[in-house]
């Protein structure tokens, strides 16, 4: 074969494959469907310790939490508070909520619960919303928010403001799902009715997304403190639950040793009794009866002088 022929041949052979490379991860429709990858660029190393994957789960949802919070309360202190609760309550069970299948779901949950709880209209620094912030159509749709009922305001933040599914919705909202779909109804014709370019729905999620991509002015604590403070939390239920068993041995041991041994049957209540004769005593005496005691008392008790009658 000729040189010619040989580089021919060479020309016709099928070129090498080249070497595969590992699929980008797909970025999930839902924000909040759970932790960034750690694959992705940019991102943080792969948490090899509970105490790195709470504190990157804290660093990732805490934020879009405390949005949520203050949309569905009108209170940036209540957010704080709800969120710091969520992950007290998230680190207090960290085995189970770091095999869930969407631990910011798990948090999620917690918060608007907190968020919403009808507890805090007994406090007296949450009775009245934050004034609102940001520009005039998202300070509007704040305050028509704050005029629905919690759950519907909930629903039409999930639905409309998470882009989450209607059983979904139901789930999270402990719900079914022909109620949370009568919820969203009901919470879009409030919304229409007190902002009406907001009847269409499209518009309603564009002027929602609008409004969690705002800035709360939220200070979250660092995650280190949050974990201080659930850890501070577990051990003062724990010292006031063994106060309280004590306490209730004591006063079972306390009532083993003072109550009766035996049965004794109360005392039956006093009733009239008739038709009894009434008690007779000594007959009254008389004059002469009189004197003559009065004349015996005066003899000696022995001798014949009593035994002798004289005459009076």
């Amino acid at each position: 074969m000729t040189q010619g022929t040989m580089s021919e041949a060479r020309s016709t052979e099928p070129p090498e494959p080249a070497p595969e490379t590992a699929p980008a991860p797909e970025a999930a429709a839902d924000p909040d469907a759970g932790v960034p990858d750690a694959a992705a660029p940019g991102a943080a190393a792969v948490p090899t310790t509970p105490v790195e994957a709470f504190d990157a789960l804290y660093a990732y949802a805490a934020p879009r939490l405390a949005e949520q919070a203050y949309v569905l309360s009108g209170r940036r202190r209540m957010a704080r508070e709800a969120v710091e609760f969520a992950f007290h309550r998230a680190w207090d069970r960290w085995p189970e909520v770091a095999v869930d299948r969407d631990p910011v779901g798990w948090v999620r949950a917690e918060t608007h619960q907190y968020a919403l709880s009808p507890w805090h209209r007994f406090r007296l620094a949450h009775r009245h919303p934050d004034p609102p912030t940001g520009s005039g159509p998202v300070r509007e749709l704040r305050a028509a928010l704050l005029e629905l009922p919690p759950s519907y305001r909930r629903t039409l933040l999930l639905f409309d403001g998470l882009g989450m599914g209607l059983p979904e919705v139901a789930a999270e909202t402990e719900a079914s799902t022909p109620a949370a779909g009568h919820r969203l109804l009901h919470a879009r014709a409030g919304i229409a009715a007190r902002i009406p370019q907001l009847a269409d729905a499209e518009a309603l999620r564009a002027r929602m997304a609008e409004l969690l991509v705002g800035r709360t002015e939220t200070a979250l604590a660092a995650p280190r403190s949050v974990r201080a403070g659930g850890e501070r939390r577990v051990r003062l239920w724990t010292r006031g639950t063994v106060a309280l068993t004590a306490l209730i041995a004591a006063a079972t041991a306390f009532t083993l040793a003072t109550a009766p041994t035996r049965y004794e049957p109360p005392l039956a209540p006093g009733e009239a009794v008739g038709g009894v004769p009434v008690l007779s005593g000594p007959q009254q005496l008389t004059p002469e009866d009189e004197l003559l005691r009065a004349r015996l008392h005066a003899e000696p008790v022995t001798g014949p002088a009593r035994l002798v009658p004289a005459p009076y």
